[in-house]
């Protein structure tokens, strides 16, 4: 017999009190035109729901609305046609692909030859102009200023021509915008766009603000984009720099030493000394050589990354299942694909409740470290700015703390010059996927300069041009803060 019984004294029990909150309900109305055309279908998914509420939002807004494109738009709009590319090792056409326009500083894909059969300047962008990607991952923008100008580009890029300059940012602007974005991708009925043609801006809305909002907005991205280009040159001069006081020759021209230089492949020996457990051929490249016998020639010395003088950590996160939250709810995440950008794409939010510890011990980074991809892609590089301060970098980005200000900009401007670039990826690993970890990181060379002035000027330089580009992103962030609240949330 039970003498007590727990279940039939719940008088006494607190039963705690649950707040469940609710996610906000996502709903929209369909008429039955935009069914019957999306095939007499009913399921939610069929409608974009976010798309339809960002119709509504302007529709029902302050401005009357107009498009971006068609006859009686704000712009006009044009996508080359396709070619057969002839590629050459080094021509006096560089060619970028559609996927580098939100890079800070891009670089060219290949070379292609004059004999190919296409009107090759028809392919250049100019400045002024707003680029958008049309094909794969769609809806991408950028506003064409001094670095990209006249850079040639491959077919599928929308070139975006604005009828008045002071338009080009503030279409810009709105197609950054989370409205703008949104609408963009959709057509009228909310039905995703997988592919844009020139002729699909007639049918995107915008709001058709006053003059004197226009040229405010124009006037922040085109400085935002001037600021981006002044960090570019600091960091060209930056590089003259370190290429001058070491006396670096192009990589193609340093003396490589292989064993049959008439071979139909690169040969080189490797004598068991040097073997440093690496049995694996791209670990002994002769170039790699070359570059670590011209380095201790011209360097004062020639110490790695591991060097407390150089760095105070190299710190490579361990893999973890990630937990996501809605915007505004965690810390921002971004991967190694987006190191080039200036605001990363395509962000993700982290739970910072469930990776509070591994957050702050591992994967937070500060402004002046220097991130490395490790994976995939190998060797990308980039200095934290002072806007991803706080933000969350991905586990296959590794860490490099410096170990002051003072050589922080130097690091970083090293590792990534073509120099830099080969003395990381020597260490590259794995058959299907390349990797490299911390440890090979720490390994890695790095030049200190017998010139110790030039040195501290590299140093300068690299992080005046980070300055920069954290202002742009200040006055690019301004001009969507007034695109939101004065144009598309106006009342």
């Amino acid at each position: 017999m039970v003498n007590h019984n727990l279940a039939l004294k719940h008088d006494n029990i607190l039963t705690p009190e649950i707040n469940i909150k609710e996610t906000p309900l996502k709903w929209c109305t369909v008429s039955l035109s935009d069914v019957i055309s999306r095939g007499n279908r009913l399921d939610a998914s069929m409608f974009d729901v976010e798309a339809k509420q960002a119709r509504k939002l302007i529709e029902t807004g302050k401005y009357p609305l107009t498009a971006i494109g068609g006859e009686t738009g704000l712009a006009s709009s044009y996508t080359c046609g396709r070619f057969k590319r002839i590629w050459v090792q080094k021509s006096n056409f560089p060619i970028y692909q559609p996927s580098t326009i939100l890079d800070m500083k891009p670089t060219p894909d290949g070379y292609i030859s004059e004999l190919t059969k296409t009107n090759i300047d028809a392919l250049r962008v100019h400045s002024g102009q707003v680029l958008m990607t049309c094909s794969g991952t769609i809806g991408n923008i950028s506003y064409v200023s001094r670095t990209l100008d006249n850079c040639v580009f491959s077919h599928d890029l929308l070139r975006i021509n604005c009828k008045k300059s002071c338009d080009a940012g503030y279409v810009y602007a709105y197609l950054k915008s989370k409205i703008g974005h949104k609408i963009l991708l959709t057509n009228s009925y909310g039905a995703v766009i997988t592919h844009i043609e020139p002729e699909h801006l007639a049918t995107v809305p915008i709001p058709d603000a006053p003059v004197m909002i226009k040229n405010k907005i124009n006037d922040l991205i085109v400085r935002s984009y001037a600021l981006r280009d002044e960090s570019n040159d600091l960091l060209d001069e930056a590089t003259q720099l370190l290429v001058d006081e070491l006396q670096l020759p192009p990589i193609c021209d340093l003396q490589v030493n292989y064993f049959k230089k008439d071979a139909a492949v690169d040969t080189f020996s490797v004598k068991l000394s040097n073997i440093a457990g690496r049995v694996d051929a791209s670990y002994h490249v002769p170039v790699v050589d070359a570059i670590m016998a011209h380095l201790q020639k011209y360097a004062e010395e020639v110490t790695t990354i591991g060097d407390d003088r150089i760095s105070k950590a190299v710190v490579l996160p361990g893999r973890f299942k990630r937990v996501y939250v809605d915007e505004g709810n965690g810390r921002v995440l971004f991967g190694g694909k987006q190191l080039s950008e200036l605001d990363p794409s395509n962000k993700k939010y982290l739970s910072a409740s469930k990776h509070e510890k591994r957050i702050i011990e591992q994967l937070e980074i500060a402004e002046g470290m220097t991130l490395i991809t490790r994976s995939g892609t190998i060797g990308k590089v980039a200095l934290v700015p002072k806007h991803w301060e706080h933000w969350v970098a991905s586990e296959h980005i590794i860490r490099v703390v410096p170990a002051s200000k003072d050589i922080a900009g130097y690091l970083n401007v090293f590792l990534s010059s073509e120099y830099g670039h080969q003395l990381i990826t020597r260490f590259t690993y794995g058959s299907v996927v390349d990797e490299i970890d911390d440890n090979h990181v720490r390994q890695i060379a790095i030049p200190l300069l017998k010139d110790h002035d030039t040195q501290k000027c590299i140093n300068r330089l690299a992080l005046q041009a980070n300055q920069k580009r954290f202002e742009a992103y200040q006055m690019e962030q301004k001009a969507l803060t007034i695109m939101d609240n004065e144009v598309l949330y106006a009342k």
